[in-house]
């Protein structure tokens, strides 16, 4: 069983840049489609980003085109999520998540087998 663990979030101002990281154990991510889901307080977890086994494939959501972009590097067994020009809106939890299978489209929870503890991203208008 893989254990993820992000790391990189923090408190930015709008227009800001971060880059969020996920760390695997226990398993090599290249046996994993990897993805990013966010959770703001009161909504639900909602899919951000996602990317096939050897990052061929790359998948986001209408709301972060252009602004995020996943990535990973197996040799490392470490997964990505660069966000620049961020928003007040992307203030949320940010979990890694690993699936056996790659899935394209508008993923939801239920898609990944394995789930990070999150780390905090707050963006301050």
């Amino acid at each position: 069983q893989v254990l993820l663990v992000e790391s990189g979030g923090g408190l930015v101002q709008a227009g800001d840049s971060l880059r969020l990281s996920c760390a695997g154990t226990g398993g090599f991510l290249n046996a994993y489609s990897m993805g990013w889901f966010r959770q703001a307080p009161g909504k639900e977890r909602e899919f951000v980003a996602a990317i096939s086994h050897y990052g061929g494939v790359t998948g986001y959501a209408d709301s972060v085109k252009g602004r995020f972009t996943i990535s990973r590097d197996n040799a490392k067994n470490m997964v990505y999520l660069q966000m620049v020009s961020l928003k007040p809106e992307d203030t949320a939890v940010y979990y890694c998540a690993a699936a056996r299978k790659w899935r394209s489209g508008n993923l939801v929870p239920n898609d990944f087998n394995y789930w990070g503890q999150g780390t905090q991203v707050t963006v301050s208008s």
